[in-house]
C-alpha cells in the first residue's frame, strides 16, 4: 500500500443531517438483536423518508461503546443523544419522534452530551 496521497482516490460521501451509530458487539446483546435491528434500518429509513434529502440519516454499526448494559445501544450525532433498550418498537419511536420530528425520546436516553462541551476534546477535562 502506497503512502503517497497523490495516488489515492479521495473517498466520497453524500450529505447527511444525522449519523446514527448502533453497537452490534456481542456484549451489548447476546442474541444478535442489535445486528438484526441494524439490518432493518435501510428499509425503515426509506419508509420514513430519511434515506435521502435534507433529513438523510447515515447509519454505521460499531463494535463497542463500552457501555454494555440494557442494549441495544444507539447514538445519534451530532445531537449527542445516547439511547438504550432500542427494541423494534423503541426504534420506531426514535425514527418518528427524533430523526423525523426532531424531538429526542427522553425516557430512552441514558446520556446526553452537553452542547457547551462539544467543542472540547474530552468532557472529563471540565471540572
Amino acid at each position: 500500500m502506497s503512502n503517497d496521497i497523490s495516488t489515492l482516490e479521495k473517498p466520497k460521501m453524500g450529505d447527511y443531517k444525522r449519523h446514527l451509530l448502533i453497537c452490534t458487539g456481542p456484549r451489548c446483546t447476546e442474541n444478535g438483536e442489535a445486528q438484526a435491528i441494524f439490518e432493518t434500518l435501510g428499509e425503515k429509513f426509506k419508509a420514513a423518508g430519511i434515506d435521502k434529502g435534507e433529513l438523510r440519516v447515515k447509519r454505521t454499526r460499531t463494535h463497542c461503546f463500552a457501555t454494555c448494559k440494557s442494549g441495544p445501544i444507539m447514538c445519534v450525532q451530532p445531537d449527542g443523544i445516547w439511547y438504550y433498550n432500542v427494541t423494534e418498537a423503541n426504534l420506531q419511536r426514535i425514527i418518528d419522534e427524533h430523526l423525523v420530528g426532531g424531538r429526542p425520546v427522553e425516557e430512552l436516553i441514558y446520556h446526553r452530551s452537553n452542547s457547551e462541551q462539544l467543542d472540547t476534546p474530552c468532557s472529563m477535562n471540565l471540572i
